[in-house]
């Protein structure tokens, strides 16, 4: 064990994991992403005490941890296992850093892996027509209503999450249900609000969140005919809210009127990906359809239709700056009338 480098010797680690898991917890990661590091992690101790009798994640070397990257292939994608390797990377990075640890043994490793592993794996390529036919297999209001918000705006899940009723602009005809937008929609009808604001633990609209938007700039994404027409079906049943802050995505399971959860959406759209053949456990990147390929299937066909990669990215909400105030300006006459006229029917 090391000692601090101000020369302070560190506090007694009975369980570095932990240490590690409690700092990541107050740096404000996430309790999914706290999860995943435990999972492997703990994958990983009991490797080296098993394989090699080491008690202790604070003893392994550099070729300890080369076996363990070894034991993974054929059991995972490659694509896992560098992710796998990454968390263990960041955790004696850390660890070493705050002096508890003497030494990163996975530099070396890290340094060595894109050799034979790799880091930016290709994702399965499915076409309108293909995505058409899933999206044709949902029957649920609100699941249908989720995957299509999804397919046709590129919103992270966190994002569509922290929607609330406010965020969205479009007439209810005869539903019984209103609801007064935010001012930044006053002028733009039919069209989403996608705040750059909310993040975890912090109180947004009267409700505190569970989930961050990761957006550099707020985003006004145009709703077309057909997003409109499942979100009208699913207001139509859409339960009573238990926040005041009136969230669009509504539980309507266990969770009654909360708001619906990255977890939540994770399981609709792991459900239906697995009825299709498009889920496997332990699949990786390459073969999986997660929500997160939804914002790659948007990314990739939206820019192949309009030829403007500026659009796509304010879209997103993947830039700031004088960049994505040219967006906002035009948004009328150009993003709007662009993305109406080549965004994809996910509906038969």
């Amino acid at each position: 064990m090391a000692t601090d480098p101000g020369g302070a010797p560190p506090e007694e680690v009975d369980d570095p994991i932990s240490y590690f898991l409690d700092d990541q917890r107050y740096h404000g990661k996430s309790e999914r992403t706290i999860e995943a590091y435990e999972r492997v992690l703990r994958q990983f101790e009991r490797f080296v005490d098993e394989r090699f009798d080491v008690d202790s994640v604070a003893a392994p070397e550099r070729r300890e941890c080369m076996a363990w990257i070894h034991s993974l292939r054929g059991e995972f994608e490659t694509s896992t296992i560098a992710t796998y390797a990454s968390y263990l990377n960041r955790f004696y990075d850390y660890m070493t850093r705050v002096g508890v640890f003497e030494a990163n043994p996975m530099g070396l490793v890290m340094e060595e892996l894109p050799e034979s592993i790799d880091t930016n794996p290709t994702r399965r390529d499915l076409s309108v027509p293909e995505m058409r036919s899933f999206v044709a297999e949902i029957g649920h209001p609100l699941e249908r209503a989720v995957v299509i918000a999804l397919l046709k705006t590129g919103m992270r899940v966190g994002e569509l999450c922290n929607l609330d009723l406010r965020d969205l602009n479009f007439k209810s005809g005869n539903l019984d249900i209103d609801w007064t937008p935010r001012v930044g929609l006053e002028r733009r009808s039919s069209s989403l609000f996608v705040s750059a604001e909310p993040a975890r633990g912090t109180v947004v609209n009267g409700e505190e969140r569970t989930a961050s938007n990761k957006r550099k700039r707020d985003t006004v994404v145009p709703v077309d005919e057909e997003l409109e027409r499942v979100l009208l079906e699913w207001l139509a049943i859409r339960p009573d809210a238990v926040s005041p802050a009136r969230p669009l995505f509504l539980d309507t399971g266990d969770s009654w009127g909360k708001r619906l959860s990255p977890s939540d959406v994770r399981y609709i759209v792991e459900k239906h990906a697995r009825r299709r053949g498009w889920y496997r456990t332990g699949g990786g990147t390459r073969e999986n359809v997660t929500p997160h390929y939804f914002r790659h299937f948007f990314t990739t066909h939206l820019r192949d239709r309009t030829g403007d990669r500026g659009i796509v990215q304010y879209l997103r909400g993947d830039v700031a700056g004088d960049v994505i105030d040219t967006y906002t300006h035009n948004w009328g006459d150009r993003v709007r009338e662009t993305y109406l006229a080549h965004i994809y029917a996910v509906t038969a």
